[in-house]
């Protein structure tokens, strides 16, 4: 069979076909030549092993072949065959830019032609019909089926493929690329064989394709699919080498409008480009240069929280003055060549952005990097201007960069990040050194498998050694919650935890690690000394992790409850250690416990009645458990497994279901022998319960489980941990804020817990937490009598407080509750009882909102400390977004003289006026051009990620009773206040205020969001200098001219 090759003229009629033999041109044998022309009447074609895309960029040809993308262009490519490949991927090419010819074996279908007119490619076979390859008959119907491992429906049997939306697919290079990597399923396949835990094996190539295993329906992260492999930080991490970077950014006065738009949005793009094993700074430049973030006084590590920074500071430039290079290019060299600040030490770049000059900066270059060239100068020319950009192409070429175009807003994406082909050669001239797997940030899954780390090798082309180029990264992802599972949870405690950290100490697992809101784009960065109360003691542990050292200390320090109300300081013993390949056995030895079911039908509904209500810690105690948040429906499945394996089974973790066991048997008998014996109500208890580390939570009588709030899971239970972390009874009022106050009819119980202490073998464990439930109304009437003032009590005084130095009663609570308020507070400073029954709705409150004038004569006398703890992972309200551009002609300041001068106001007014007009028309303009590029990076949410701040009050170790006198000018007030043993309690007395004016701070413990200040809070934060209303100023000058203006003036001659 002899194959045609057709080939349309742009301008002739769509059935017009020319058709040529293949032995009418004459082929070379060797690949020494990387492009020639084909002209009509001459036999040369040029030859290359690659198939390039339809519109070949500036750096992939000579400066002698026109843009390829021109459709009388008449250079051909021809794509040398590869007869040892099988028939489904493409034998050869060879097409012009006017009709991309091409012929394929696609399955059994025979191609002639690939024919491209006004961006729809259709193929051409042998009888002349034409049909679409990407709607051919060849694509297959999969069916996909529901894996919870994946998170979604998937199909074993094959591969899936996502090609990004800017990318043309009927393109051959993108057409060849899915025949090549169609190889890689067979490997995806026999890798999931070797180990069933793989999730999503990735390819992620050069060209923006992204193929996938298993496959499963593509769904986009948001409406808009801007999806890009080659923007993800899994693969920016695996194509290149750690970078030092400097953006140098001209803002002279010919910049302007839409190019200092195109340039702003460029520059984000570029910072996107980094990760966290990179270094940046970013610098705007006239005739000097100086940092768009001026408290950045070196290269800083681009990380996300420093990228922010940089893009707020980079949307507020403004462009004025003329341009000199010289100062731009000497200010980055500086920064790149400074060795006192910490950096990458790798690859240094420098990447320019300007709409053109004449000024070519040799001497700077000789400078500081010639003849060496240890750094890279990368040049974008952008907008749409006539300036020779020969300069610019000299200045790239002359070390060891490339110069690109940015003429419009589809040119930012594809340009901003082919630098990093560039960066990927010395990788693959380094061969099998280069091939090593690094793992990456937490991120989010863009296929649903959420928050995961990958594994990436890069992915080089070896066939000549002049083909230096990365053809894509290899990955492979690890969901965090897989990881989780292979952690010894249970078996440290409720308090014990297991954490990892990266070489840049952001944490890879940590219980804290919990972000609100995910930014798709970036990965999920939390350093360790943000995830935990910052220590001295830490950030050596910290050091000492990234520094591959083992070791193990034991430390006192703050921890925050898991409710984030209370502050605790604790011992924690640290241990840590560098990975290692050997597996490691943390399983104690265990003896066989006889077990039966009938052991766990007592958990079941029918039996509470008499016993109490049951919950059981959803933990996966086998693998085949189905897990529910409804305690009834998982005892049913948990009851029901165990009717099919025995809890020795290997699918079964032993350990976890031993400790259930002998739980659930010991809290039985809790419940038989001491609670079903007392009369709860005798005590003011509303209930009781106890809480074991086996998972059992067991509330006795059986109706307390319908007001019981607490998490099932004793490990995440705030009550259950802090008892565990302080010595006696731990009191808890529900959290109550002025929004939500009780109703007067509504029952409040106080919650009182206590850790049971157990010696054994010469250690004290505490395997369960004990508790009851407080009637606070009961309980109050308690309370006055215990706080009351009585003498001679069983023939011993005591000693009389009186109320104060102006008043001779007695301070006694109940007595003389109309002129004494009495209050117990809890360590975090919550109200817990009071004296006062219109106090009683406040309980649970933060006792500022309660006395504020009380809270603070505590905190100022030192019973109270507190500490700011901040939240990196938190959650704001979105901010409209600022004005930003090129903004108008500054504000000129007009001297006295000019305030009495009537010509002066009139031509201020004038300017004035033709300027609004001119904002406002243009400004629009080109806001409405770049509407495109914002809506791509907007959010649908009204919500965006911030950082919070809280502070939480903790008591001092103060033991003894202490009076204050609070004098606030015409009044005073006695205190009295005293640590109740063995409680987290403060017991409070103090008269009643009688007047409201001490001025004093008001205490708070709600969150805010942490606004940082710097040096210059016009570059580095979101304030910046007052800018006058344009409408104000207009209507100012017009009333003032007005008076001027009129025929009824009076007249200013002499």
């Amino acid at each position: 069979m002899q194959p045609y090759l057709s080939c349309k003229s742009p301008n002739a009629p769509r059935a017009s076909v020319i058709r040529y033999s293949p032995t009418e041109l004459k082929i070379p044998e060797t690949d020494s030549q990387l492009y020639s022309h084909y002209n009509p009447g001459q036999t040369t074609v040029p030859l290359h092993s690659r198939l390039w895309p339809n519109c070949i960029y500036q750096r992939h040809r000579p400066q002698n072949i026109t843009n390829m993308c021109t459709p009388h262009d008449s250079t051909v490519t021809l794509i040398k065959p590869e007869v040892n490949r099988q028939t489904d991927i493409p034998l050869a090419e060879l097409r012009s830019t006017s009709s991309g010819l091409s012929f394929y074996y696609l399955g059994a279908r025979v191609y002639i032609g690939l024919t491209c007119m006004t961006g729809a490619c259709v193929l051409q076979t042998e009888d002349g019909e034409e049909e679409n390859p990407l709607e051919s008959s060849t694509s297959l119907e999969l069916e996909f089926v529901d894996d919870p491992n994946f998170k979604n429906k998937v199909n074993y049997s094959s591969s899936a493929v996502q090609i990004p939306t800017d990318i043309y697919k009927g393109s051959p290079v993108i057409l060849n690329e899915l025949n090549w990597t169609q190889a890689l399923e067979r490997v995806f396949i026999e890798n999931r064989k070797e180990d069933s835990s793989l999730r999503w094996q990735v390819f992620g190539s050069a060209t923006g394709v992204t193929r996938y295993y298993p496959a499963t329906p593509w769904r986009a992260p948001n409406k808009i699919d801007l999806y890009d492999v080659r923007r993800r930080p899994w693969y920016i991490q695996g194509a290149s080498s750690p970078k030092d970077m400097v953006i140098i950014v001209d803002v002279s006065g010919s910049v302007s409008g839409l190019t200092l738009k195109l340039m702003k949005t460029s520059v984000i793009e570029m910072l996107d480009t980094l990760s966290d094993d990179d270094y940046v700074n970013v610098a705007r430049f006239n005739e000097k240069a100086d940092a768009v973030v001026p408290c950045f006084k070196t290269l800083v590590q681009a990380n996300v929280r420093n990228k922010k920074i940089f893009k707020d500071a980079v949307m507020h430039m403004q462009a004025k003055g003329t341009t000199d290079y010289k100062s731009g290019f000497t200010f980055a060299f500086e920064q790149l060549l400074n060795s006192s600040a910490p950096r990458a030490n790798c690859n240094k770049m420098i990447m320019m952005f300007t709409d053109g000059g004449e000024d070519r900066a040799q001497e700077v270059f000789e400078k500081y990097n010639w003849p060496n060239k240890t750094v890279r100068v990368f040049t974008f020319s952008v907008g749409q201007h006539n300036y020779d950009v020969t300069p610019l192409q000299w200045i790239a070429c002359a070390n060891k960069g490339y110069y690109f175009e940015i003429p419009s807003i589809g040119a930012i994406r594809i340009n901003t990040q082919e630098y990093l082909d560039v960066l990927g050669r010395p990788m693959v001239l380094a061969g099998p050194k280069a091939k090593q797997v690094q793992w990456t940030n937490v991120y989010q899954d863009a296929l649903g498998l959420g928050l995961v780390i990958t594994g990436t090798m890069p992915v080089f082309n070896l066939t000549a050694d002049t083909n230096q180029l990365i053809l894509g990264v290899m990955g492979v992802d690890i969901a965090i919650n897989e990881i989780k599972k292979k952690t010894p949870t249970y078996r440290l405690g409720a308090n014990g935890y297991t954490f990892a950290i990266d070489p840049n100490g952001y944490v890879l697992l940590h219980p804290n690690l919990r972000p609100k809101i995910i930014n798709f784009r970036e990965p999920v960065t939390l350093d360790f000394l943000d995830a935990e109360m910052e220590d001295n003691n830490k950030e050596e542990i910290r050091r000492q992790m990234i520094d591959g050292r083992s070791g193990q200390r034991k430390i006192k320090t703050l921890i925050k409850s898991v409710d984030e109300r209370y502050i605790d300081e604790s011992w924690r013993t640290y241990t840590w250690t560098p990975p290692s390949p050997a597996p490691l056995s943390l399983l104690p030895p265990l003896d066989n416990l006889p077990v039966s079911v009938a052991d766990f039908e007592s958990l079941l509904p029918n039996s509470f009645e008499s016993e109490g209500h049951v919950f059981i810690a959803p933990r996966e105690y086998c693998n085949d458990l189905e897990l529910s948040n409804n305690n009834t429906e998982f005892l049913l499945n948990f009851i029901a497994l165990m009717e099919k394996v025995t809890p020795d089974s290997k699918q079964c973790d032993n350990l976890l279901l031993h400790n259930l066991i002998l739980d659930t048997g010991i809290i039985r008998q809790l419940v038989e022998k001491v609670w079903k014996n007392k009369d709860l109500n005798t005590y003011g208890f509303l209930a009781v319960f106890a809480a074991t580390d086996g998972g059992v939570t067991r509330v006795f009588p059986n109706k307390a489980a319908e007001t019981w709030e607490e998490d099932p899971e004793p490990f995440n239970a705030s009550f259950y941990r802090r008892s565990l972390d302080n010595k006696g009874y731990i009191f808890r009022a529900p959290y109550r804020t002025d929004e939500f106050l009780n109703p007067e009819n509504d029952t409040i119980g106080i919650l009182v817990s206590t850790a049971v202490e157990i010696t054994v073998g010469g250690k004290t464990v505490k395997p369960a937490v004990v508790g009851v439930k407080l009637d606070l109304e009961a309980w109050v009437d308690k309370f006055k009598i215990l706080a009351s003032n009585q003498t001679d009590r069983q023939g011993t005084n005591q000693v009389q407080y009186n109320c104060g130095p102006n008043r001779p009663c007695e301070m006694d609570c109940e007595a003389h509750s109309d002129d004494l308020v009495c209050y117990l507070v809890d360590d975090g400073g919550f109200l817990i009882m009071s004296n006062q029954k219109e106090d009683w709705n406040k309980v649970g409150m933060f006792f500022s909102e309660v006395d504020p004038y009380l809270m603070y004569a505590l905190y100022n006398n030192s019973f109270f400390n507190r500490k700011e703890s901040y939240d990196y992972q938190s959650v704001c309200e979105r901010i409209p977004n600022s004005e930003a551009g090129a903004g108008p002609r500054s504000v000129f300041v007009p001297t006295i003289a000019d305030f009495v001068n009537i010509a002066w106001w009139t031509s201020a007014a004038i300017f004035i006026f033709f300027n609004f007009i001119l904002v406002v028309h243009f400004s629009y303009s080109v806001f409405c051009v770049m509407t495109d590029v914002e809506a791509a990076d907007s959010v649908d949410s009204k919500e965006r990620s911030c950082v919070m701040v809280q502070t939480q009050y903790y008591l001092t170790n103060l033991t003894s009773s202490y009076n204050i006198l609070q004098d606030c000018g015409n009044c005073s007030r006695l205190i009295h206040a005293k640590r109740l043993n063995n409680t987290n309690l403060l017991f409070v007395v103090a008269e009643k205020l009688l007047c409201n004016s001490c001025e004093i701070e008001r205490l708070s413990q709600e969150q805010e969001e942490c606004i940082l200040f710097t040096e210059n809070t016009s570059d580095c934060g979101r304030g910046y200098s007052f800018r006058p209303s344009l409408y104000s100023l207009l209507l100012i000058q017009l009333l003032l001219l007005y008076p001027a203006l009129s025929p009824y003036a009076p007249s200013l001659t002499h």
